[in-house]
């Protein structure tokens, strides 16, 4: 009698646990697809200003560098023929184009390494428990948000020809000076823009930092390693993701370099030694009223930067 009222039950309590398990699945779907909407909606204005403000423009560049293209007055019109590779035939046989490539490969080299070895370095002391902590970090963080013009009067009142620093060198001091020197001009610039931007990496690795757990630390001590060996075998490893962020950033920013040679050197003098492509790409496509040169030379940068980056990419996520 027991073995079936068991015979009848079982089936009623299967069909009880699948009907439990449905209603609960047919919740957890629906819930996903209104998380899914809900962030999708989010994302939609964002996706809209990437298209009004970058895609959109970018297929109007690409499309100008294939004709023989006139800024006109407004309410005219000049025709644009299609003038296939023209502009990038001139674009790569340029003297110029070829220099200021290679004005921005001196700055990447500089600017890249100093970057991530200073930001790294001062985050990993500014996260310790140090006097005056708060401070020094808006102090780091002040020339980021400060506009260029006024680092700029302060960098000429530093290393211009009659500058401070020239004046404690005496007669040590370059001579061109600093920022008027063939070989020093890219350079420096190159150190401006590292003192500039430091604080905003120092930013991202302090935030990065907060994920590196303390046990690690902890256990890396035990182990009998000092601050230094913990720096290179805890530090450096748990912010690697972060390193990569900033070697990005880091080259974008530096391949669009455009108001310090132009407020620096005088429009990247000395004879082009400080000139960056965005600043040609104003010269010719403004100034000299070739915005078809323009555009192709946006193009190759664009190019350029996307190499140099995915290899930067590769090279810092080595050993994830």
């Amino acid at each position: 009698m027991t073995n079936l009222r068991s015979a009848v039950t079982a089936p009623r309590a299967v069909a009880a646990s699948a009907g439990g398990r449905a209603p609960a699945e047919g919740a957890a779907s629906r819930h996903r697809k209104l998380t899914t909407r809900t962030g999708a909606l989010f994302v939609t204005p964002y996706v809209l200003f990437l298209l009004v403000v970058f895609a959109v423009p970018m297929v109007y560049t690409l499309w100008i560098s294939f004709h023989r293209f006139y800024f006109t007055a407004p309410g005219t019109h000049a025709d644009s023929p299609w003038v296939g590779f023209s502009n990038y035939r001139d674009v790569f046989t340029d003297p110029v184009v070829g220099r200021a490539f290679l004005n921005i490969a001196i700055f990447l080299v500089i600017n890249v390494p100093l970057t991530v070895l200073l930001a790294l370095v001062l985050a990993a002391a500014l996260n310790a428990k140090i006097r005056f902590r708060a401070f020094f970090r808006a102090a780091y963080y002040l020339p980021y948000i400060t506009a260029s013009v006024a680092l700029v009067a302060v960098w000429q009142f530093l290393f211009g020809s009659d500058g401070f620093v020239n004046h404690l060198l005496g007669s040590h001091a370059p001579d061109p000076s600093w920022l008027v020197n063939s070989h020093l001009a890219m350079p420096m610039i190159a150190v401006f823009v590292t003192w500039k931007q430091l604080g905003f990496f120092v930013m991202l690795y302090l935030a990065a930092l907060q994920n590196v757990g303390k046990e690690l630390y902890e256990a890396a001590s035990v182990d009998g390693a000092g601050r230094l060996r913990q720096f290179f075998a805890v530090t450096v490893p748990g912010v690697r993701p972060a390193t990569t962020l900033v070697v990005i950033y880091a080259i974008i920013t530096g391949a669009n370099l455009f108001s310090e040679p132009y407020l620096l050197t005088g429009g990247g003098g000395p004879d082009h030694a400080s000139t960056s492509p965005v600043l040609l790409m104003y010269q010719k496509g403004i100034e000299q009223g070739h915005p078809d040169f323009a555009a192709a030379l946006g193009v190759v940068l664009v190019g350029f930067v996307l190499v140099i980056s995915l290899a930067a990419r590769k090279l810092t996520e080595r050993g994830n």
